[in-house]
């Protein structure tokens, strides 16, 4: 009698410790979220910001076209005679925004609202007001480069925090969602070529175009090396027993191939199925991050890929 009592004690303690457990374990999650979310806002607004420099310090006063609705703007801004680049923006945005809350989600959205009111403000206002200095009496070709970079590194930084810059980055993100096959760097530069032909005939000048295309070009690489690390990519072996739900997500989400290798535990001698699969550079940490949200108990081997080839990644076949 006395030992059943025991016994029965210890398994209400053993119950208690993992309520515990589990509130501690709910507690820290939700932490962690709140974490994740303030480091995602801080890049993004970071991000808008260099993004505005180029608008503001480089393209603008070189009457270089930078392409999306930032170029877009600056075209109008010269029609209208008037240098409201930073308005003319968030305007053009409001329809493209509605559009990505329908089919990108809430979520990427509010990101995307937040750096649009941040190239919106900065480049009308804080930038002009701090009296930041504006390169418009140099060599153009060296406007177009530095525009570039500031493009290239503030949409990356967008981008790698699952948000946008707005404008045609909308239209973007939806094309590279059909067809991840194509870099966001490439399909850019494809819906920035009406924009470069309609700033020759605004600005009456062949070289406007030119040095548009320069623009682009160096921002869609710097922004290709931001989230994609030029080719290379990341290997995932991901183990738990909830490899369902995580290749749900996988497959549906982000439109990777997964396959699924039978294991055996080698103390418990239990049936194990491990995820393997390939992702981009960009993709790794939103993959690590949802696992660990789907399973706190997951294990993960990450590994390096030199170079990844075939459907969604690229093909020199």
């Amino acid at each position: 009698m006395k030992e059943k009592k025991i016994k029965e004690k210890r398994v209400k303690e053993k119950k208690v410790r993992k309520k515990s457990k589990l509130r501690a374990d709910t507690v820290l999650h939700s932490n962690n979220k709140v974490l994740r979310w303030i480091v995602d806002i801080v890049l993004v607004i970071l991000g808008a910001g260099l993004y505005s420099v180029g608008l503001h310090c480089f393209a603008t006063p070189n009457d270089i076209a930078s392409g999306g609705v930032g170029g877009i703007s600056i075209i109008i801004s010269e029609l209208i005679g008037h240098n409201i680049v930073g308005i003319l923006y968030g305007a053009i945005n409001v329809p493209l925004i509605i559009i990505g809350l329908i089919f990108l989600g809430k979520k990427m959205m509010i990101k995307t609202v937040i750096s649009v009111a941040v190239i919106t403000a900065a480049t009308d206002y804080l930038l002009p007001y701090l009296n930041v200095p504006v390169y418009s009496e140099g060599d153009k070709i060296l406007a177009a480069l530095f525009g570039g970079i500031f493009f290239g590194v503030g949409m990356g930084l967008v981008y790698l925090r699952e948000g946008t810059t707005g404008g045609t980055d909308i239209i973007n993100k939806l094309i590279n969602r059909k067809f991840p096959h194509f870099s966001m760097g490439v399909i850019m530069m494809a819906t920035d070529a009406v924009v470069i032909m309609t700033s020759m005939v605004v600005f009456r000048s062949i070289e406007a175009g030119l040095y548009s295309i320069i623009s682009i070009f160096v921002a869609s690489k710097v922004m290709d090396v931001i989230l994609y690390g030029s080719f290379e990519g990341k290997m995932l072996l991901i183990f738990s027993d909830r490899y369902e739900t995580i290749t749900e997500f996988i497959m549906n989400s982000l439109e990777r191939g997964v396959t699924l290798l039978d294991g055996e535990g080698g103390y418990s001698r239990a049936e194990k199925h491990v995820i393997c699969c390939a992702v981009h550079k960009n993709e790794y940490s939103k993959v690590k991050r949802k696992v660990k949200e789907i399973d706190p108990n997951a294990f993960i081997i990450i590994t390096n890929a030199g170079e990844v080839l075939g459907m969604g990644f690229h093909d020199n076949a």
